[in-house]
């Protein structure tokens, strides 16, 4: 029997991931250990601070301050995770605030500074809005996943374990704040956190069509060592993630297995807006766009000290001009 390279992939139990968890399509040479039993934050940890797995799911924003740190680690354009992110900006309902450039001046609060959700939502904020990073005070809860040296000009602090963002929020110690998830004062209703944009389907929908833009959270990295070694995995690990989301994006197409009324209907509302394929992998044109601003995000925002060229920022995945599919001429 021909043995097979164990391998050990972090990641989050997706519906797009399914197949690879259960079996269900095996990567080429590849004998894969799927662990998805914890959250992000733990996991983005685990993987760059401690090196504990061999590919994972990762922030693509920490990823890019992994790499313009010089640490060990390479990815594939494979993106498990994506999310506007306009309903993520919330704010305290006593202090005035009725659009976004009356951020400005204001104390914001944030899960920590590197999170991608909140690199986004700070670009956007800026870029899109008029309310620059730099013109507000802010205050993060964690520290890194990867240290960098903040910019001078950036009034950046950390809060002590005893504080939260989403309590500080609620009783005024802060005046909005941008998270990744969705706060317990908000889901509890507590009238003194509402959203700043309490349309924000319609701020995402006008943001997509004026941009082409459907934000990448996450990246699939993989330790530098296996790359070296096994230069050959993440081509077929990036050929797994395709098949297996094929696979899920076919069984997904059956209003039948999800208990919502107008699944359907919201599933073709996505591919009237969206396209066919917006959660597709590779550099291809449209996710080249997206991932560009978030390097030029990243470099804004001090994060990282030079815009890194998408080529040194994943591997190649390519199996030669008109390899590895059928062609007929």
């Amino acid at each position: 029997m021909t043995n097979k390279l164990p391998l050990t992939l972090a990641c989050g139990d997706y519906e797009i991931v399914r197949a690879l968890k259960e079996g269900i399509v095996q990567p080429d040479g590849i004998e894969l250990n799927v662990l998805t039993n914890m959250d992000s934050t733990t996991r983005h940890w685990r993987f760059l601070r401690n090196r504990e797995f061999d590919m994972a799911e990762c922030s693509g924003s920490t990823y890019m301050v992994a790499r313009d740190a010089g640490l060990p680690f390479n990815a594939i354009p494979v993106f498990l995770h994506r999310r506007f992110r306009h309903g993520f900006i919330f704010i305290n309902t006593t202090k005035g605030i009725r659009k976004p450039s009356d951020l400005v001046g204001k104390k914001v609060g944030v899960k920590s500074w590197g999170v991608t959700a909140i690199l986004w939502l700070r670009g956007i904020l800026e870029h899109e809005y008029g309310a620059p990073h730099k013109k507000m005070e802010w205050y993060a809860e964690l520290d890194e996943d990867v240290d960098f040296t903040p910019p001078k000009d950036l009034k950046l602090h950390r809060l002590p374990d005893d504080k939260s963002v989403e309590t500080m929020l609620a009783e005024g110690e802060l005046d909005a704040v941008l998270h990744s998830s969705l706060l317990k004062p908000f889901l509890d209703k507590d009238p003194r956190v509402g959203r700043l944009f309490p349309d924000y389907k319609a701020e995402e929908m006008a943001f997509y069509k004026k941009t082409g833009m459907f934000p990448i959270m996450h990246v699939l990295g993989i330790k530098k060592e296996i790359v070296d070694r096994h230069p050959w995995v993440p081509i077929n690990m990036y050929h797994a993630f395709n098949e297996s989301k094929r696979l899920a994006m076919k069984r997904m197409e059956n209003p039948r297995i999800v208990p919502l009324a107008w699944y359907r209907e919201a599933w073709e509302e996505q591919e009237e807006i969206l396209g066919d394929d917006p959660w597709e992998y590779g550099l291809t044109d449209r996710n080249r766009k997206t991932l560009e601003n978030m390097v030029g995000y990243s470099h804004e925002q001090g994060l990282i000290k030079r815009r890194i060229p998408l080529e040194e920022l994943f591997v190649g995945v390519s199996q030669g001009r008109k390899r590895g599919e059928e062609f007929r001429i």
